[in-house]
């Protein structure tokens, strides 16, 4: 139904910066919420940042206000995690994932690409 591709991670030192791009396709629709998560090696998934489609509206996860910037270009069906300030402890698999803005479930995430920040 819907289609998520990650790109843009790699490998940073530490105070460095990084541009994710999450490419949609397939179903769209403007109450869909684009999200951004990551999983370290050992740790759970957690909720990195996320933004609504069809409005403005941002969320940042404390861990990261301050320093990552989400962004969308509707024209392109694309979602950005701009990542600033880049820390070792940053270091993970970065998904993007979508959802219905209404529904607290993410029901599409795409494959995840990896982001390595070193000392």
């Amino acid at each position: 139904q819907v289609q998520l591709v990650e790109s843009g991670g790699g490998l940073v030192q530490a105070g460095g910066s990084l541009r994710l791009s999450c490419a949609a396709s397939g179903r769209t629709v403007n109450s869909y919420t684009m999200g951004w998560f990551r999983q370290a090696p050992g740790k759970e998934r957690a909720f990195v940042a996320a933004i609504t489609w069809g409005g403005s509206t941002t969320t940042y996860a404390d861990s990261v206000k301050g320093r990552f910037t989400i962004s969308r270009d509707s024209a392109k069906n694309t979602v950005y995690l701009q990542m600033n300030s880049l820390k070792p402890e940053d270091t993970a698999v970065y998904y993007c994932a979508a959802k219905i803005t209404i529904l607290r479930e993410y029901r599409y995430w795409g494959q995840g690409t990896q982001v390595t920040v070193s000392s």
